[in-house]
């Protein structure tokens, strides 16, 4: 009798084990495909744009820092294909990123990535930077001292770029690391969004005040019919959203579970009036990618290279897709520390580059403007008033900021930028202000 029972028990676990994996294998859930697509599209960015090894990839950026079901995920690369597979324990969840040429990677689920494809940017010259890539020696051994400080840098930096009075007058970068390395910008990304944007405004194409139901025809039949771009640009729209990423989530289900990203967005029912709450979203930057993709209509893939990127010089900046050819406008452009560096110093000098007005006048004074709704803690034009890292503001400092300690901070009464990148999760606690104080210290200023 014993007998039997056990073997009746070992039968129904054996039967429940099959079931489990069976339905691992044909429905994962989706904490574990976002793992599993997460892991791909880091490492394959990080691997077709950065240049980097694909293991030390999966090791250090993503298994290191993050969710602890990451340190199961296996990748493969395809350099034929040029594309990155992972899955969880060899078996689960299996994801892909696919990576075009000019347009970074992007995970596939349903959908395929249409043969687009986009030529890299120019070289420049080896004139003085920002016109070309020369750099001058420092000459300040305070400011030495500062960029070679491992607890001002912070755990985990990979860049800092310092650029006074138009100029590089200093700059550090981690092992591994250097002036030609492309890094993930993740939500500093929004402000060149913004920048999109008004480069579109300046050629009468878009209005702050236009609605999105030409894009999302949906939306005429209900209360969001009547949000706007400038209602999106100040995270204000009254849009559902969650912007956590310990879990699923809709940040995460965008950025990881989605084909078409923007439609996923603009599926979310509205939770409040326009311009009456404040709700921080890559969710919105994304829709509004999708906005300015559908004004410029033809050949909108090129766009950001022609009308920003390259008349900045920023050559190695990628500004990735999702797989339905919208910019993911909220969280993934590429571009070196001293790239991303231009684009300070450009919001810096009021949207002008080489004599030439590329952002409407007085629009980066509209983009430094605290957004009521938020108390001030926002500005505009997808920047920051507070510090990164929740400081309360710091003279009339804006900054671009990013997941994992990513800034750049514009002082505009000092002629300051400030670029720091690296691999920092916020629960280090790290601020870039000690490191923006000691330099202005340096400085003497």
């Amino acid at each position: 009798m014993l007998g039997r029972a056990l073997r009746i028990t070992a039968g129904t676990l054996a039967l429940g084990l099959v079931a489990g994996v069976g339905y691992l294998l044909i429905s994962p859930p989706d904490l574990l495909r976002v793992g599993t697509n997460y892991s791909a599209k880091i490492v394959c960015s990080n691997v077709f744009i950065a240049g980097r090894d694909a293991q030390e990839v999966l090791a250090v950026d993503v298994q290191a820092p993050g969710h602890p079901l990451l340190k199961h995920v296996s990748v493969s690369v395809d350099p034929e294909a040029q594309s990155v597979s992972a899955k969880l324990l060899g078996i689960f969840a299996p994801a892909t990123s696919q990576y075009r040429e000019g347009l970074g990677c992007a995970n596939t689920h349903e959908a395929q990535p249409v043969n687009a494809q986009l030529n890299t940017l120019p070289a420049l010259s080896d004139a003085l930077w920002p016109e070309g890539t020369t750099v001058a020696p420092a000459q300040n051994s305070k400011l030495a001292m500062v960029l070679s400080d491992p607890t001002i840098l912070g755990k985990g930096f990979r860049a800092v770029v310092v650029v006074h009075d138009g100029r590089i007058i200093g700059e550090a970068y981690a092992d591994g690391f250097d002036e030609n390395t492309p890094l993930l910008g993740w939500s500093m990304t929004k402000t060149i969004t913004s920048g999109l944007i008004g480069t579109l405004i300046k050629s009468g194409q878009m209005k702050l005040t236009d609605t999105l139901v030409d894009s999302f025809p949906d939306w005429a039949e209900d209360n969001r019919q009547h949000i706007t771009v400038e209602d999106m640009l100040t995270m204000s729209s009254g849009l559902r959203w969650n912007e956590g990423y310990g879990d699923v989530s809709d940040v995460t289900r965008m950025l990881y579970l989605s084909d078409d990203m923007a439609g996923f967005v603009t599926s979310l029912e509205a939770e409040a009036e326009p311009n009456t709450e404040f709700n921080y979203s890559s969710g919105t930057s994304t829709v509004l990618a999708r906005v300015w993709q559908d004004q410029v209509k033809d050949d909108s893939l090129s766009y950001p290279q022609r009308a920003l990127l390259l008349p900045l010089g920023m050559t190695s900046a990628i500004l990735e897709t999702d797989v339905s050819d919208t910019f993911v406008g909220s969280s993934y452009m590429y571009a070196t520390a001293r790239d991303w560096a231009r684009y300070g110093q450009f919001l810096l000098q009021g949207g002008t580059w080489d004599g030439q007005q590329i952002l409407p006048e007085g629009f980066t004074d509209w983009m430094f403007e605290p957004v009521a709704v938020s108390g001030g803690a926002y500005a505009k034009g997808h920047l920051w008033r507070d510090v990164p890292g929740g400081e309360p503001p710091f003279e009339d400092a804006v900054w671009m900021a990013g997941h994992d300690g990513q800034s750049v901070g514009i002082f505009p009464s000092r002629d300051l930028v400030i670029v720091r990148l690296g691999l920092t999760p916020s629960d280090t606690g790290y601020s870039p202000l000690p490191l923006a104080k000691a330099v202005i210290t340096a400085l003497g200023s």
